[in-house]
């Protein structure tokens, strides 16, 4: 499938100039990422990301991602992966067995930043949740509500969110801003509001990890 040409907004590329590897990423997790790269003083990685509406076109993104894979290959040390399964119906993890490449486990971000274990456990009562993490609480309206055309067909409303109860702020941040905002998300979606503090669960593990020297 080809996929569309990426204009400048939907791309974000974060450079060290002495990248061993490689992170192909979701730009939902851009900040997130470059917040851990910055924190720990890491100079291994440089970060490549698709852009986050794709959320709503999945189709895009295993393309999209073998592309970066193949074009970059010979560049890296190696080359990792920030996504889960997203929307690709195991699409995802057939393309990146067949390229030799590696994820971070889970089958979105929700999971691996609360703990896959974790979010696991709590699957059923959370099964009628809508979930936001820091990237979707800041950009609600604009990857949700105008992404989804709610804001043209108010009447979507309930074929999209009709089957949800509740809306659960999964925070990587303690920001007032974006706890309001989550909350204002809930109220126009017609849901009760939860917030919870999860941090980077196991995208900071997962990047301590591949910080380490391959070389002793």
């Amino acid at each position: 499938m080809k996929t569309p040409e990426l204009k400048p907004s939907d791309r974000y590329d974060y450079h060290t100039n002495k990248g061993q590897v490689l992170l192909l990423a979701c730009g939902a997790l851009a900040r997130e990422i470059v917040s851990l790269i910055e924190i720990n003083q890491w100079q291994m990685f440089d970060i490549q990301c698709l852009p986050a509406k794709w959320h709503n076109t999945p189709q895009f993104i295993v393309p999209a991602l073998r592309e970066k894979i193949r074009e970059h290959r010979a560049n890296y040390t190696k080359i990792f992966v920030m996504y889960g399964d997203c929307g690709t119906g195991g699409l995802l993890d057939a393309m990146l067995a067949e390229e030799g490449v590696e994820r971070i486990d889970g089958p979105h971000c929700y999971a691996f930043f609360s703990g896959n274990d974790a979010f696991a456990a709590r699957a059923d009562e959370d099964m009628t949740s809508f979930f936001l993490t820091d990237y979707l609480a800041r950009h609600f309206d604009k990857l949700m509500w105008e992404g989804l055309g709610l804001d043209r067909h108010p009447e979507l409303l309930v074929d999209y969110f009709g089957n949800y109860t509740k809306l659960i702020y999964l925070a990587q941040t303690e920001e007032a801003q974006l706890q309001q905002s989550a909350e204002a998300a809930a109220a126009r979606l017609g849901l009760l509001y939860e917030y919870r503090f999860v941090g980077f669960g196991e995208l900071a593990s997962e990047m301590k990890s591949l910080a380490k020297p391959t070389h002793p």
